[in-house]
């Protein structure tokens, strides 16, 4: 009966902490990121609350991937610090109980765990970030007006710079839309009045401008202004395409495709989205991509190992030295994630084992720390 009570008594402890630990961070990480980007993908667009507690939800899975194993981690070093502290280990292993199987539990917890971040870094973040991605398109198909905005300049429309000076509807006063070849200005347009027209389904859009002016700017070969000439059309007519903006952001973004679908492409080289061959340097991205995604999987069960004998080593009762601790392991362990995403266009440093190099380590470590607690 004592190991039944035991064990749910301590992967009660730890899961409670764990659950906590989960929704602060999450909290924190998603307050902390939602504003920053919505504005990166939408601007300063007004939307219904619908779109942001649909945006808010598809944040939550990245930080998934960073809360759960670090909760997870900070809870093993609290509850296991608390234990040693007032010798209960001592007390349990003076029964005859061996340190394996007074963490039984907390391993069954790390399979479980492991088991939910698989499902998060190969299913759920990716398709939530797809989803994401296309929510702009559908803010913009569905009520393209909420693009511009009073007073603020919008960047999203490939090749344009459109600046709005008052909006009511899809009547518009006060337009000036910049044309650009590269980073240069090759035509401004000045309305003071123009209309929005759109069609059912169609993500493309055309504004009908009205008492319009037109600077025609042409540039020099080394890209200085040439000449300018000087046009009032009156009425006119501008079409922007939104749609290819959408399909160049799903083409190139490896993170955006699915598991299966970068498995194909490291298989055959062949781009699942665009049907072309890759080069070396995508092979890479799509390579070193699902490396992540496998091995962000398994690091509760590697916090785990690890976290058990930093904790009872630790000795201590008190929350900030547990979060400290699991603060430091987690930094080391994400640093060797970011240098891997760092060099997945170098297939040659090859990055897609980078991505293996927390696991091994820290498996490694947590496996000598804790044969010589065992043995202790």
């Amino acid at each position: 009966m004592l190991p039944r009570i035991f064990d749910r008594y301590l992967g009660r402890q730890v899961l409670s902490a764990t659950l906590m630990g989960v929704v602060l961070l999450s909290g924190v990480m998603v307050l902390g990121n939602v504003y920053k980007k919505l504005d990166q993908l939408l601007g300063d667009t007004q939307l219904p609350i619908s779109v942001i507690a649909e945006f808010i939800a598809l944040i939550i899975p990245f930080s998934l991937i960073f809360t759960i194993p670090w909760a997870f981690l900070t809870g093993i070093l609290l509850v296991f610090g608390r234990l040693s502290a007032d010798n209960e280990l001592v007390s349990l292993r003076m029964t005859g109980w061996s340190m394996p199987r007074i963490c039984a539990s907390i391993f069954a917890l790390a399979v479980a765990f492991t088991s939910i971040c698989f499902w998060v870094n190969v299913d759920l973040a990716p398709m939530a970030k797809n989803r994401m991605k296309m929510l702009f398109y559908e803010v913009a198909l569905e009520n393209p007006e909420a693009l511009f905005q009073e007073g603020r300049v919008l960047e999203k429309v490939p090749g344009f710079r459109i600046h709005t000076g008052k909006r009511e509807g899809r009547n518009m006063e006060n337009l000036e839309i910049i044309e650009l070849d590269g980073t240069l200005a090759k035509r401004v347009v000045r309305a003071r009045r123009a209309v929005l027209e759109t069609q059912p389904g169609v993500l493309d859009f055309t504004l009908h401008l009205y008492d319009a002016e037109i600077e025609a700017i042409s540039h020099t070969a080394d890209k200085k202004v040439d000449k300018i000439e000087f046009l009032k059309a009156g009425e006119t007519a501008l079409n922007f395409p939104l749609s290819r903006l959408r399909d160049q952001t799903v083409r190139v973004n490896a993170s955006m495709k699915t598991t299966g679908a970068l498995w194909k492409e490291v298989g055959n080289h062949v781009d699942t989205v665009t049907s072309k061959p890759m080069d070396a340097i995508q092979v890479s991205l799509s390579r070193t991509e699902l490396s992540k995604r496998y091995s962000f999987s398994l690091a509760c069960f590697t916090f785990a190992l690890v976290g058990i004998p930093l904790g009872v080593t630790a000795q201590r009762r008190e929350t900030s030295t547990g979060f400290a601790l699991s603060l430091a392991t987690s930094v080391v362990y994400i640093a060797f994630i970011i240098l891997g995403d760092t060099l997945n266009d170098k297939p040659g440093a090859m990055p897609h084992l980078v991505m293996w190099l927390p696991n091994v380590i820290f498996l490694g470590i947590g496996g000598w720390l804790f044969y010589k607690l065992t043995r202790k």
